[in-house]
């Protein structure tokens, strides 16, 4: 995996509100960027007291692109607490971002939430992870089919089977190959990595992944069945104490 400029990428998670923790997902997670993959920053900010406290809506999230290195940079940050209350909504992508191991802006209020988000893992998450992998295979049934598509449809089967069965969030395919080995990731991988963003697969070689993807699909169903997840959150308390802590003691009043 190519080395990320993370100097860089913490000026650009600090263009704005005080952030609380910032982590890169994305291809870099996945574990299979291509050299003109961009940098997909996430993570939660802390919008000053002023601005949540107005008549109107506050604009809960900030999206700022900046290109570091030559790479395009996407920082997207929730207002923690929009951050918390998705995170109690079955929303897999903000538990990944939440528990990735690339880390930009870490400290003790990430491993705080971190120890809280176990308490929102559901076994409800089946429903994200079953609907983005119906979504990749609708990309797989396109003209084009991509190595980015295929992937991306192994990686969501795989995340939601893992942590269904074991409570754990694990986003990074080639971790995840390691323990539920498949037939010709490596390889597909290595292409990806080597490659374009939007590379091609070959036409004769997609029939044999979608039996595999289906296959897979069935494993998810199975371990929704009889997942040890609990049916609803239960650390709704502590999540709604971090968020007034974190507002009273990080926001700044102007």
């Amino acid at each position: 995996m190519m080395d990320l400029d993370l100097a860089s990428l913490l000026i650009v998670a600090q263009s704005g509100p005080c952030p609380l923790f910032a982590t890169v997902s994305g291809a870099h997670l996945y574990g299979f960027p291509s050299p003109d993959s961009d940098v997909d920053l996430r993570g939660a900010l802390v919008l000053p007291v002023r601005e949540v406290i107005r008549l109107g809506e506050p604009a809960e999230t900030l999206t700022v692109t900046r290109t570091v290195a030559g790479l395009e940079v996407d920082w997207v940050a929730h207002d923690v607490r929009k951050f918390a209350r998705m995170m109690t909504q079955r929303n897999g992508y903000v538990l990944e971002q939440l528990y990735s191991p690339l880390v930009v802006v870490g400290g003790s209020w990430l491993a705080e939430l971190r120890a809280i988000g176990r308490g929102c893992m559901t076994r409800h998450l089946y429903y994200h992870y079953r609907g983005f992998a119906q979504t990749q295979l609708k990309l797989l049934a396109g003209p084009e089919p991509t190595v980015k598509e295929l992937l991306y449809a192994y990686r969501v089967l795989l995340t939601g089977i893992h942590v269904l069965r074991t409570g754990v969030v694990e986003a990074n395919l080639r971790a995840l190959t390691e323990r539920y080995p498949q037939p010709g990731i490596a390889e597909l991988i290595e292409r990806k990595c080597a490659g374009a963003e939007h590379g091609l697969l070959q036409p004769d070689e997609l029939a044999a992944h979608l039996i595999e993807l289906d296959r897979l699909a069935d494993q998810l169903a199975a371990a929704f069945a009889v997942s040890a997840l609990p049916e609803r959150p239960t650390t709704w308390e502590a999540l709604d104490d971090f968020v007034v802590r974190a507002r009273m003691e990080l926001a700044p009043y102007a």
